[in-house]
């Protein structure tokens, strides 16, 4: 059998900038260890620091992580409030871990939803972070229809009468990261559940049956090996 490339080998082409994960499962997860799905989340939380510091490890520039989004309000309460918990948790440890990953740190999504002093310390952590090359999107209250409608409104708001493509990309939340090349869902689940509508034009699609808090790095290595053996035409041929 012949030996693969290693993966920090394949992405050092710069052909794969920018990865985003619909982290999916971690309520079945949990219904199958017999725990409730808060439980679920409190590992797919410890999973999601591992997947993405591996990232960073292996050469990928930008990450996208569908955190929460604007639909998940709709679930019952003690589990809202058990992801509340959560992003209050990651918030205040990412001032000391933006440092030691050296990781410039995004909240995108409609933040007005959280409480005043959080949104101030997500601000705070994004200015204090903001020298560091590789980046790291947590997507929050976050719906692509959303986004898009919320991007359109900037611009009119700004005078801009006619939108173009260039015009409305340049006002979503991800404006400062490279175009998006690969869009990972664990979980068996196939779909974008509104995540990153506009920016999934021309990215790959990997579904992986892995539930969120069994996912590891070998099976991102498997998803950067998929995206490595398909051609990209962007409309050509």
């Amino acid at each position: 059998m012949a030996e693969q490339t290693p993966i920090a080998q394949l992405t050092a082409d710069g052909r794969l900038r920018h990865i985003a994960f619909i982290m999916d499962g971690n309520g079945r997860w949990a219904k199958a260890q017999g725990k409730p799905r808060e439980y679920g989340h409190i590992k797919g939380a410890e999973v999601f620091r591992k997947i993405v510091r591996y990232c960073g490890d292996i050469g990928i520039g930008c990450v996208t992580c569908y955190t929460f989004s604007a639909e998940n309000w709709k679930r019952p309460r003690v589990e809202v409030e058990a992801l509340m918990r959560l992003l209050q948790k990651y918030v205040l440890d990412a001032f000391s871990e933006v440092h030691e990953n050296q990781i410039q740190l995004h909240f995108i999504g409609d933040l007005s939803a959280f409480p005043e002093k959080m949104r101030a310390q997500m601000k705070q952590v994004e200015k204090d972070s903001a020298e560091y090359q590789k980046i790291l999107n947590i997507a929050i209250n976050y719906g692509s229809r959303q986004e898009i409608v919320h991007a359109a409104n900037t611009l009119i708001g700004q005078g801009i009468k006619t939108l173009t493509p260039e015009l409305l990309e340049g006002a979503l939340y991800t404006a400062h990261c490279p175009p998006l090349d690969l869009i990972v869902r664990t979980g068996a689940e196939l779909r974008l559940s509104n995540f990153l509508l506009w920016q999934a034009a021309y990215a790959e699609f990997y579904f992986s049956d892995v539930l969120w808090p069994e996912y590891k790095e070998a099976d991102v290595d498997a998803a950067v090996r998929e995206f490595y053996h398909r051609k990209r035409r962007f409309g050509g041929v």
